[in-house]
């Protein structure tokens, strides 16, 4: 009979749904209680909050030091037929190789056999993994601390002017830095570096650039390097500044393109100030969009970097705070 009398429930009678639900009900308010007694923790926001959110992360960052530097010297007079000025800054001796018009494909598959089985150790070893895909190589050794210029130049027999319309199948100049001794690469984490390097030509006249630079690790990971975006105050124009009137309809078009050169860096003092307060020091780096605009203080305050607006999904400080401690303990 109680088996006829369930069986008529379930079909004719919402009760019975009703009791299932208040059953389980039940059981996760006795689960809950149980768990967290009855301080059960209730989180409430409201639109004016300006406390940040623990989900923004702060990334642990690994002193490394670099032993590698590489400048463009005049970029706005190199191209593929006039050649490039190249000034390296190694902290030991190293090698200074170029590869004009090397195979991106290629490139991009010796940066991977450098992460699985192949270390990039050396030139030659960047070289067999290009299976020779470039046109030219030339090759420079370069002091410890020596500046000296170095130039390069495709030779004249290539007759080549420029190196086809975007997207391209080659990049016009890639330079590579190695260890010279191979005591220093028992020394050094970061082993070589890969810069990337546009040269302009007739058929893409965009000033001349480093595009890309990759750090090799001996360990077997690469890194691209990439630049920060400091704040600044504005500053006055001199008088000794070019008119809009004297500078080249090339150069305007690329300005209003976003494309020129770089503007040179403003002098310290007009981009040490944090953007909100005006007051502490910048020393927060905010990711992805690479803003170094905010001070300790103001770091907890903000999910949003102030001066793009997109979320912040990690940061990491330039410096921690015992090394501001004696940087100003040395400045008094």
């Amino acid at each position: 009979m109680a088996a006829v009398f369930l069986v008529t429930l379930y079909e004719y009678s919402p009760l019975f749904y009703i009791t299932v639900v208040f059953v389980c009900f039940l059981v996760t308010s006795g689960l809950v209680l149980g768990w967290f007694g009855l301080g059960v923790p209730v989180i409430l926001r409201n639109s004016e909050e300006t406390e940040s959110s623990t989900r923004v992360l702060k990334k642990r960052m690994r002193q490394v030091k670099n032993p590698f530097g590489l400048e463009i010297l005049h970029p706005a007079t190199a191209s593929v037929t006039k050649g490039i000025t190249l000034t390296p800054d190694c902290l030991e001796d190293c090698i200074l190789t170029c590869y004009w018009g090397c195979s991106v494909q290629k490139l991009h598959e010796a940066l991977q056999k450098h992460v699985y089985c192949f270390r990039i150790r050396t030139p030659q070893a960047l070289e067999d993994a290009l299976y020779s895909k470039y046109l030219y190589r030339q090759q420079y050794f370069i002091k410890k601390n020596d500046k000296e210029e170095k130039y390069c130049q495709l030779p004249e027999d290539a007759e080549v002017v420029d190196f086809g319309p975007v997207p391209r199948s080659r990049y016009p100049l890639v330079a590579l830095l190695t260890l010279a001794d191979e005591e220093d690469r028992e020394i050094y984490d970061i082993i070589a570096m890969v810069a990337v390097i546009h040269v302009p030509d007739e058929s893409y006249r965009l000033s001349c650039r480093i595009l890309y630079q990759y750090l090799l690790l001996a360990q077997g990971q690469y890194h691209d390097l990439k630049q920060l975006f400091m704040s600044a105050n504005s500053t006055a124009p001199s008088s000794s500044d070019p008119s809009p009137g004297e500078r080249s309809t090339d150069r305007s078009l690329l300005e209003k393109a976003g494309l020129a050169e770089d503007e040179p860096e403003l002098h310290e003092e007009n981009s040490k100030d944090c953007v909100v307060c005006q007051n502490g020091t910048v020393n927060w780096v905010l990711l992805p969009c690479r803003h170094a605009c905010l001070c300790d203080g103001c770091i907890k305050y903000f999910q949003q970097c102030p001066m793009c607006r997109q979320f912040v999904q990690e940061s990491f400080p330039l410096c921690s705070k015992k090394e501001q401690e004696e940087d100003e303990s040395t400045r008094i």
